[in-house]
């Protein structure tokens, strides 16, 4: 039985993992490449990492050296009677969804609503709960690990999709529910590579900007399904009939969600992590019968369109010795990199579309 920790006793959290681990033995790993990033997940279920495994496609493999190992066990957390911090709910939300301890050398974060706790810090990640129902809590774990080692490699974190096309990449960003995946898969229609869905690391590599995405698939509301043919795989017929009927403001409203598996949708190797970022297409319009414009904008003159892009690393981001620069100023430095488009108007996903895929063929915009 694992001990318990009260507030009489002095919590050693690296004795804390050290008696998680023992009382929960691995039986098996699995070794992810997120490019040229090498990430082991050894778990005491391999029901978990089968689901890994399907979750990851096409991100697995490697038998190297791990640049970040990870251990997600599927078991009881131990009795800690410290009192846990709550998080206060991002802007726009209500939620509180995490509390967590800071610790000399881990910080553990608990997810109010399922029990997860996640223990971080130096060489140490640790997942522990119900992870195989909570499965994508551990997903998000291990994506949140390879962005923290990107932003130590000196990247910046963006909140945005992007794609790729015969050596050029865009992001797509926006302002709250704009429709960036949206736009994302409208844009795979054109033959296009999927570099990330929600997440964008860019980094300055001398007078060009490289942008490295994250393996998390799409998650997208029936009406983006709907108006996508390539999306048919996504959603079965009763579905599709029960949501066709729903009045269209209805169903852009929805909250239901469905995961994308790009390469069951738009074929294998459709889905890589790293391209140049040529540009930067960031989405600033409403849901009204109006024309459509794109224009392209200077980023030091329209400081407000970055609250569209900036994404604070969180919760889950340990600090490194060098302290990363999230500074409207860095963006700016690197945004001066590539172009950058506002849209604005009413929402036109296929219009847009065809405007970013004469960007990536002809680096400009009629």
């Amino acid at each position: 039985m694992i001990k318990k920790y009260n507030n009489n006793s002095k919590i050693d959290t690296n004795a804390l993992i050290k008696d998680i681990i023992n009382q929960n033995p691995i039986t098996t790993c699995l070794n992810l490449i997120f490019d040229d990033c090498v990430i082991r997940v050894c778990s005491n279920s391999n029901e978990l990492i089968d689901k890994l495994t399907h979750y990851f496609s096409g991100f697995t493999g490697g038998n190297g050296t791990a640049n970040i190992d990870i251990t997600a066990i599927e078991g009881e957390f131990p009795s800690i009677n410290p009192q846990f911090i709550l998080k206060e709910p991002d802007p726009g939300k209500t939620k509180i969804k995490e509390e967590y301890i800071n610790f000399p050398e881990h910080r553990i974060i608990r997810k109010h609503l399922t029990g997860m706790h996640f223990i971080f810090g130096g060489q140490d990640n640790i997942a522990i709960g119900p992870c195989i129902e909570n499965d994508n809590q551990v997903i998000n774990f291990i994506n949140n690990r390879y962005i923290q080692w990107n932003l130590h490699q000196n990247s910046l974190l963006g909140h945005a999709a992007g794609v790729e096309w015969k050596g050029n990449g865009i992001a797509l960003a926006g302002f709250s529910g704009m429709g960036k995946s949206s736009l994302a898969l409208h844009l795979m229609n054109h033959g296009v590579t999927f570099i990330s869905n929600d997440r964008l690391m860019i980094k300055s590599n001398g007078n060009r900007l490289e942008m490295y995405g994250v393996p998390k698939l799409p998650r997208v509301n029936p009406g983006t399904i709907l108006n996508n043919p390539n999306l048919i795989p996504v959603m079965n017929d009763n579905e599709r009939l029960k949501f066709s009927k729903l009045p269209l403001n209805e169903l852009w409203e929805l909250e239901h969600k469905y995961d994308v598996y790009i390469d069951r949708c738009f074929g294998k190797n459709k889905f890589q992590l790293r391209a140049p970022m040529k540009a930067l297409f960031i989405l600033n319009w409403k849901r009204k019968n109006i024309p459509t414009i794109v224009h392209q904008v200077d980023i030091q003159e329209r400081k407000d369109l970055l609250k569209a892009f900036i994404k604070s690393p969180g919760l889950f981001y340990e600090e490194s010795e060098q302290d990363l620069d999230i500074s409207e100023e860095s963006y700016i430095n690197h945004l001066k990199l590539c172009s950058v488009f506002e849209i604005t108007g009413g929402v036109n996903f296929e219009l847009v579309a065809n405007k970013c895929y004469e960007y990536l063929n002809t680096g400009n915009i009629k």
